[in-house]
């Protein structure tokens, strides 16, 4: 990739990199140095608001807002202004969908969160119709409301008058990253990446464009205002000088996963990286060839530099650390998510208790959008501890579901096989207890980085490459360090009666509305 570096003075001038990282449940911004190393972080949680049954909203304001506090928290806790950092990377929780006046910049309606399940009849139907089949053509996605194609379709004909209001060129369609982008920069400039793009089920990703019979299909008019897609690594302008004190380049965006993919160095064909967050999505590079799955996987862009995209199969589980939530939140087991670890340590061996989270139905490879969450093996003796256990244990089951489906494709595209090492990062990856058994149960290594907040970095070195501030992909990956690896212990009839234990549970839950 050639990017015009900026000049050597003015880059020495500058010391960090601000990322703001855009979650699912909180907004953080951290600064990075030139070694990619953390100076100063921030955080705010931000109101999760579920007004009806399997519905997820956010306050776009609050969310604003959030984002805002967090960028100049902390640059004050380094005592630093905008003429100190060299530019602005974002990633964000993707599918996430707004739509906003452009006059105002305010949202019609708040945004519709990437776990929301409303529109799954209208999903339904347009299965039950033969669309499935163009959809995953031409997205390399599967007819589900986790994407934000419905999403949009449904806003529109729900909220009074928006359709019409679309009709008419006065409302603008975006997920978070280019609603954050329009309000950085006071509304000139209306843009995302293509690893957002690529989730909206509206954007071809061989084309390289936004799909005309898709915006036919879902009834999304011309006038809607789309934003345009550029590489990950682009100039999306410069945020208001009244912000934070000066402007400063916006220079780096892309999807909460595929950052953590960038952040993991996961450049080259074969490399695979697991993130396990609120849910967890793992994504295994394929190279330039964007490759549909047989196996109910999602073919998505990783990451595009100079107008060339590079592609994944991802695997998106729905409740992981949202599972450890539930324990504390609602049933009160726990009181804060470390103490899970401990707990299922101190639980019953002689107990098979397998949590299904299904809380908004079943992501890859199930995609089942109606049914709902279970617990199987309960006995008088189970208790906290087995209940902790079973969350924990859930996420490594799920990532097993995923990685064998991946190796299905992989072979089948013709790829030699070889050992499959599992990168990680996200905040449960903390958990010795839950990597170890992640890697007993995958029957491979598990390698935990230094740095865990590779999503954020991913954002970090995508803003400072375009600026010059950080060196080109293969440098940036000698970088990446090993902190721990884990390698699986566990016996192999063991192994394969837990997995079949859970494999049974699944069954059990998929077949509850049969």
């Amino acid at each position: 990739m050639v990017i015009e570096k900026k000049d050597p003075g003015e880059r020495m001038s500058k010391s960090y990199i601000l990322s703001i990282d855009q979650g699912t449940t909180s907004s953080r911004a951290i600064l990075f140095d030139d070694r990619y190393q953390i100076r100063a972080m921030a955080q705010k949680e931000f109101t999760q608001h579920f007004p009806d049954s399997g519905w997820v909203e956010h306050d776009p304001e609050e969310i604003w807002q959030t984002v805002v506090e967090t960028c100049r928290e902390a640059m004050a806790k380094l005592y630093i202004g905008a003429k100190d950092i060299a530019a602005i990377g974002i990633t964000n929780q993707r599918e996430t969908t707004l739509v906003w006046d452009k006059a105002s910049g305010k949202a019609i309606y708040p945004a519709i969160v990437w776990q929301d399940r409303r529109t799954s009849d209208f999903c339904k139907g347009l299965k039950e119709a033969g669309h499935e089949a163009l959809v995953t053509k031409t997205t390399g996605l599967l007819l589900d409301p986790y994407f934000s194609g419905t999403k949009v379709a449904w806003i529109l004909d729900n909220v009074a008058g928006a359709r019409a209001r679309a009709e008419a060129g006065e409302l603008a369609f975006g997920t978070v990253d280019s609603f954050l982008l329009w309000r950085l920069t006071g509304g000139n400039v209306h843009a995302t990446d293509a690893t957002n793009a690529s989730r909206s089920m509206l954007y071809d990703i061989t084309k390289g464009e936004w799909s005309k019979d898709l915006l036919d299909l879902l009834s999304i008019p011309e006038g809607l205002a789309l934003p345009k897609v550029m590489d990950c690594a682009a100039d999306f302008g410069e945020s208001a000088p009244d912000l934070f004190g000066g402007s400063i380049p916006i220079a780096g965006i892309a999807g909460d996963q595929q950052a953590a993919t960038i952040g993991q160095a996961c450049f080259e064909a074969g490399m695979m990286k697991s993130t396990y967050g609120t849910g967890c999505f793992a994504l295994l590079n394929i190279g330039d060839a964007p490759t549909i799955s047989e196996n109910r996987l999602l073919t998505t862009i990783a990451y595009q530099f100079d107008g060339k995209p590079t592609y994944a199969l991802e695997g998106s589980i729905f409740v992981a650390g949202a599972a450890v939530q539930w324990l504390r939140d609602g049933l009160k087991v726990v009181e804060h998510a470390g103490q899970t670890g401990t707990m299922a340590e101190a639980a019953d061996n002689n107990q098979d208790v397998y949590l299904v989270p299904a809380f908004v139905g079943m992501g890859a490879p199930y995609w089942d959008a109606d049914c709902r969450g279970a617990l199987y093996g309960l006995t008088r003796g189970t208790g906290p501890n087995e209940l902790a256990r079973a969350a924990l244990e859930a996420v490594c089951y799920q990532t097993r579901d995923l990685l064998t489906a991946m190796q299905k494709d992989w072979a089948a595209s013709g790829q030699t096989e070889g050992e499959t090492v599992l990168r990680v990062d996200g905040g449960m990856v903390a958990s010795d207890w839950t990597m170890q058994f992640l890697s007993d149960l995958l029957n491979a290594p598990v390698d935990r980085p230094q740095v865990l907040e590779t999503t954020a970095l991913g954002a970090a070195y995508l803003a400072g490459y375009q600026v010059g501030f950080y060196p080109a992909p293969e440098v940036f990956a000698k970088s990446w360090n090993l902190e721990r690896r884990f390698d699986a212990s566990m016996d192999e009839e063991t192994r394969t009666r837990k997995y079949a234990g859970w494999q049974d549970a699944v069954q059990r839950t998929l077949s509850q509305l049969d």
